[in-house]
């Protein structure tokens, strides 16, 4: 692992140094080889997919390992849509004089060695490595074992096109953990002097392990326990159909709801068309008392009645990423507002009003990476926010928080230009 992150080190420094136009020449040749080498990464893939098969995996699980000639052209489109990207390194960011001429800028810089752990979707080795790469980072890989062969394919297969690109590329820029073994991640995360960042990719069980064995800065998100709150005076209307993309569109992803909050002055007309809307789609409802007996005396009217269950506290807290979702009556925004600061994982939260002053109170009060006036928790994505590409979700204070594209795979740095300038 010293060995690994010492060569991720040089080539950082090298790394720093190619043009725009360079960088982009690998990419595309990197693109291009993704889908001309298919064949070799589906057959190393088929040896994932028997082992996996072989050890039990679940059929969901299989099917985000598995990859085909369709999902390679996505993971080479990727790559296309990250050269045609502008280049974050080298913006300057602030410029300013000072009154004895010395000038100063603000100029956007690497990172340097970037280790991105996630888990089953061996695309995830093409997405990281092509946004650290056109960022300036080098990159240290660790996929989950179940995608070993598919991971290591990959990355042979980007780097043998990149090298026979531009001859000087730095080999080790791209690197993919050859262990499974679980001790050499924490040596990796030890390794403060040759590694700068490491960033977990999965489910909430991984991003502690990592970050509480990490001696290296984290960037993570541990769950998306996302919220839509509809208020007294919102479209119903709009509310319902919120609520259903945010829920029911991708269940199992992190910007999907998992609490309805319904203000009690609109819960008798809201809640019981919703409920028959969310039983079609056979949602499990967790309602709290009042909810409870909205729903039961509605569901006479229900052509399709959902699943109905009380709601425990530990559910609000939980990240289903299924079919099942909280449902709360609360008085007013500022119940609201305290209920997604408590229970929420500060990842997505919306309201759906025409009243202003409440929609600027949620908007400022809740504690989350991103909110919304009227609209689905489901727009937290790099993509849907014009970055092209996205690398994570973070819902940290310090440093990147929301979705993470280029820009938030860069530093900076001060750089002092004077005459003769000495400090008195």
């Amino acid at each position: 692992m010293t060995a690994l992150a010492q060569r991720a080190k040089a080539a950082s420094r090298e790394l720093a140094k190619l043009t725009t136009a360079e960088k982009n020449a690998c990419l595309l040749a990197m693109a291009e080889a993704l889908e001309s080498g298919a064949r070799a990464i589906t057959d190393a893939n088929a040896k994932d997919m028997a082992d996996g098969a072989a050890s039990g995996l679940s059929t969901a699980m299989l099917d985000r390992l598995k990859l085909d000639d369709k999902r390679i052209a996505g993971m080479a489109k990727g790559l296309r849509e990250v050269a045609a990207l502008p280049d974050p390194v080298g913006r300057i960011l602030d410029s300013r004089t000072r009154p004895n001429g010395l000038k100063l800028q603000k100029i956007s810089t690497p990172i340097g060695v970037v280790v991105i752990i996630y888990e089953s979707r061996p695309n995830v080795t093409a997405d990281a490595a092509s946004l650290c790469f056109k960022s300036g980072n080098a990159t240290i890989l660790r996929g989950g074992k179940e995608a070993i062969h598919s991971n290591q394919a990959i990355a042979n297969v980007m780097l043998t096109a990149a090298k026979q690109r531009f001859p000087n590329f730095p080999e080790h820029a791209i690197q993919v953990v050859e262990t499974t073994d679980r001790e050499a991640i924490r040596e990796l995360l030890s390794l403060t002097k040759y590694v700068d960042l490491c960033m977990p990719r999965g489910g909430e069980g991984l991003i502690r392990a990592v970050t509480e064995n990490s001696k290296v800065p984290v960037i993570k998100h541990y769950k998306g326990v996302c919220h839509v709150y509809v208020d007294g005076d919102a479209d119903l209307k709009m509310a319902e159909a919120i609520v259903m993309n945010a829920k029911v569109q991708r269940p199992a992803v992190c910007n999907a709801v998992e609490t309805l909050l319904v203000d009690r002055n609109v819960a008798k007309n809201f809640l019981p068309s919703m409920a028959l809307k969310l039983g079609e789609s056979k949602v499990e409802l967790r309602a709290d008392d009042e909810s409870h007996q909205i729903f039961l005396v509605a569901a006479a009217n229900f052509k399709l009645a959902p699943v109905l269950k009380h709601a425990t506290d530990a559910d609000y807290f939980t990240e289903y990423n299924d079919y099942v979702l909280n449902v709360r009556v609360v008085d007013g925004v500022k119940q609201a507002i305290d209920h997604i600061n408590h229970y929420g994982s500060a990842h997505s939260d919306s309201i759906v009003t025409r009243d202003e002053k409440r929609a600027k109170q949620f908007l400022a009060e809740v504690d989350s990476a991103t909110v919304y006036w009227n609209a689905s928790t489901r727009f937290t994505d790099g993509g849907e926010f014009g970055m092209g590409a996205e690398i994570g979700i973070s819902t940290d204070k310090i440093g990147a928080r929301g979705p993470m594209g280029l820009e938030e795979l860069t530093t900076y740095k001060w750089v002092g230009i004077g005459n003769g300038q000495v400090r008195t």
